[in-house]
């Protein structure tokens, strides 16, 4: 398969580590963990799928769930995450935590996890991964924008109908806990909301152009996310190589 979307000097890395002289090794297993953004949805090709086609010798195993928050995320850890031993994790929560559910009767004034229990739930997942030797990679969600639907349900404060970032205002200081998470706990960082706005302006489109419903990444904004984890996994691989061959 044509990997297109690499340069060369990131795939050096990857032909060299399986080489036909390099004896071969187990599976790396790779735990992708969050919601709806991270699951299988519909015919999308999330970026979990795109990291098993393209990287070699690896099992990738998608542990998104839609809807789930840290909370829920929490209570399946041990199962969906720990259980397969994975030599590298990556997670992505946020939307759903800090969604504020004003379509209901009466209107929610609260998100759905609080900020500090949120941080929590981060911090326990990233130590517990860390105590088992897993790479643990942090991505900050990716940005949200209004379509005529979710400004429907969601159009009223503390979001901003008038504002074309208004909808994903309340998921910013979310946000800035997984850089904050990952910088102290010593996680690597994805920062998703700021490569979707350097991409959309890099390629002369806009961030709606790479979500589906203004909350989802379609094929595109998947693409994104894929491309970056696997210069990170690759550059990983090389770091490695290079400190066995010292």
């Amino acid at each position: 398969m044509k990997r297109t979307h690499l340069t060369a000097l990131l795939l050096a890395p990857l032909v060299a580590l399986h080489a036909t002289d390099v004896p071969a090794t187990e599976p790396v297993t790779i735990v992708a963990f969050g919601d709806s953004t991270t699951a299988v949805r519909g015919s999308a090709k999330v970026y979990a799928s795109v990291l098993q086609e393209e990287l070699r010798n690896v099992r990738v195993i998608n542990a998104g769930v839609s809807g789930n928050t840290t909370e829920m995320g929490r209570k399946r850890f041990e199962q969906d995450v720990l259980r397969h031993q994975p030599h590298i994790a990556i997670i992505q929560f946020g939307i759903n935590d800090a969604a504020v559910d004003v379509w209901k009767t009466p209107p929610a004034t609260d998100p759905r996890v609080s900020l500090e229990r949120y941080e929590a739930n981060l911090r326990h997942f990233v130590q517990t991964l860390k105590s088992k030797n897993t790479h643990v990679v942090l991505m900050t969600s990716n940005p949200l924008r209004w379509t005529s639907k979710l400004k429907e349900m969601y159009g009223k404060p503390p979001y901003q109908p008038e504002n074309v970032d208004g909808f994903n205002s309340p998921l910013v200081p979310y946000c800035e806990t997984v850089r904050r998470v990952a910088r102290e706990e010593g996680a690597e960082l994805l920062d998703m909301q700021q490569a979707f706005v350097e991409q959309a302006k890099k390629r002369g489109v806009t961030v709606d152009s790479l979500l589906s419903d203004g909350m989802h990444p379609n094929d595109g904004g998947h693409r994104i996310e894929a491309d970056l984890l696997c210069e990170r996994i690759l550059a990983r691989h090389h770091r490695q190589r290079v400190l066995q061959d010292k």
